[in-house]
Parts: structure tokens; sequence; C-alpha cells
């Protein structure tokens, strides 16, 4: 049955797609971009429903943007529209009497209405300032009453409509991390390298000339599965793993011991930024599937500054 229904739902919104007037759908746009004040979304329902999640995105995509439902705008909510405001109906049939009953008083009060409907020849369509028609072949209900697709392309233009005001203003990273600080969503965009790593003595470094047999106690006493090996001028040179020891005993046997680090190493090791996001050193870690790295070195201008392990980043909670 799912089968059959995905099939159903992908035919309807194919047709939604397929006759979107996208030019009404840019006018929406523009008119959104030109407000100067709120938009301000209503709408009955589940249309209301949607309604509100819309203005959530909106919000955290850097749109001043509010949701109330239609039945408080009569009991003291009207007060929040001025002629700055753009407000956005949403509603399938467009014959909605709470909606309809509102326009009046919206431009009493200056403000510019745009319905979001589905029937284009509805009296919200032709009363509002201005009206897109979202297309539907019909509602994924069984009987065609229950609000499936209709809801569905809602959502699907309003969350469009926020990405392309949030395109269009230039929102950065940085601003949507500022807007949300909590979360796994925040710690990805906040955290950087720098408020992970490890630093000062608990870093694990050495340099190539030394003895395997030098380090061993350096290796095992720091507790990261590595020595970071460095010259004299602290630039990295190459990385010595557990892994490394491990195949360099079992090829070469405890004669391994007298063998210089630098000659055991591995010459071709990744880095990450002091700067760089959390997330990004994680990504890195992760870039080959089948062997996640686990610790990173940390430079600084080229220079040796810390080491990032995969278990800091995952406690911290960015996954």
């Amino acid at each position: 049955m799912l089968k059959e229904l995905f099939a159903q739902q992908n035919n309807y919104l194919t047709y939604y797609f397929d006759h979107l007037d996208l030019a009404k759908g840019e006018e929406v746009i523009q008119t959104c971009l030109q407000t100067k004040g709120l938009l301000v979304l209503t709408g009955m329902g589940k249309s209301g429903i949607i309604a509100e999640k819309i203005a959530m995105t909106l919000i955290s995509t850097g749109t001043k943007a509010i949701y109330l439902p239609s039945t408080n705008f009569l009991h003291g909510d009207l007060g929040i529209v001025t002629a700055d405001d753009t407000v956005l109906l949403f509603s399938k049939s467009g014959e909605t009497d709470e909606l309809l009953n509102l326009l009046p008083f919206f431009e009493r009060r200056g403000a510019k209405t745009v319905a979001i409907v589905s029937n284009i020849n509805s009296r919200l369509a032709q009363q509002a300032d201005l009206a897109i028609s979202l297309p539907v072949m019909k509602e994924l209900c069984p009987f065609d009453l229950a609000p499936t697709t209709s809801t569905e392309v809602q959502l699907l233009f309003g969350d469009a409509l926020a990405v392309a005001l949030m395109k269009s203003k230039g929102f950065s990273l940085e601003s949507y991390g500022e807007n949300h600080p909590s979360g796994a969503i925040g710690k990805k965009i906040t955290l950087r390298v720098e408020d992970l790593m490890m630093q000062g003595e608990s870093v694990p470094l050495c340099h190539p000339h030394k003895l395997l047999r030098e380090v061993l106690i350096e290796l095992s006493n720091k507790k990261c599965g590595c020595l970071i090996v460095v010259d004299e001028g602290n630039n990295l040179q190459g990385i010595f793993t557990d892994g490394d020891l491990r195949r360099s005993l079992q090829s070469l046997g405890s004669s391994v011991l007298e063998k210089k680090v630098g000659e055991l190493m591995t010459k071709t090791a990744f880095f990450i930024d002091v700067k760089e996001r959390a997330w990004e050193a994680m990504k890195l870690m992760q870039k080959d599937p089948k062997r996640w790295i686990m610790m990173l070195p940390v430079l600084e201008n080229q220079k040796v500054v810390g080491i990032i392990r995969m278990h800091d980043i995952i406690h911290a909670g960015i996954s």
C-alpha cells in the first residue's frame, strides 16, 4: 500500500510543479522582500498549522515574521498590523469566512495582503492585493477531503519562499548560528576547533630523530593514540599512531624500537586549522567511510598548537 500511496503522492506533486505560476511566485517573493515591517502569516485549521511552521522558518532564517491564528485578530491582535506589513493568508479553498472577514480590517490599516490558495477564482484570491494559486490535482485522502496534498504544496511553497528571502538578503551561516545558539545545529555552526582541542602539555609531541623506545612513554601517557611529529620549529612533519606501532611491530619485530620515529611515521598526515569549525574537523575525519581518522593535529600559522579527537567532538554534541 505504501508504494502505491507514494506513487500517487509523486504524481500529485509533479502536477503541482508543472502547473505552478512561477512568475506569480516571483512576485510574491518581491513583495515580501519590499516589506519594511513584518510578514504576518495566518490561516485556519491545517492551513494555519502550515502557516505557523513557515513563520518559524522565516524567523530563523533572517526574516521578520509572525504567525497569528485568524480568530485572534478580531480580539486584539489586529493591533500588531501596520501599513508597513504584509499579511500572507493560507487557505486551500480561498473561501474561508474567518479570513475573508479580516480583509477589510487589513485594508483599513494599510497592510498589503497576499492570498496563498489553490483556487485562483476564490473570493480570497479576488479580494486580496496579490494572489497565487498552488495547484492541487487531488488530495491523497481517498475521499479527496482530508488536507494532505494541499498542505504539502503549501509547505513546499512556504519553505521555498523562506529560502529565497534568505538568499536574497545574504543571510550568512554565522547569522544562522546566532539564531540557533543551542542544540546540534547551533553547535555545528558556533563550536570551533580551538574550543575542543587539547593543547599545551597534553599534546603528544615528538621529534622525528627520536628513537621509538624513547617516545613510547609519551605515546602511552598522553592517551591520544598518536604522536604528532614536529621539527624544532613546531612545523608538522607527520603523525605516528597506535596503528603504525602495531604494523611496525608485525613487520620488524622488537628491532623496531631502535628505529627513528621519522622512519615509521605517516608523512601525509591530515590536519585542521585552529579557527575551523569543529564540524568541519569531524567531516574531515569521516571523509573515508571505510577508515575514519580519530584525531587531527591542529595548526595555527602552520605551527602545531594542539590536537582534536573524534571523541571530544561527539561528546560536545556534534553528530
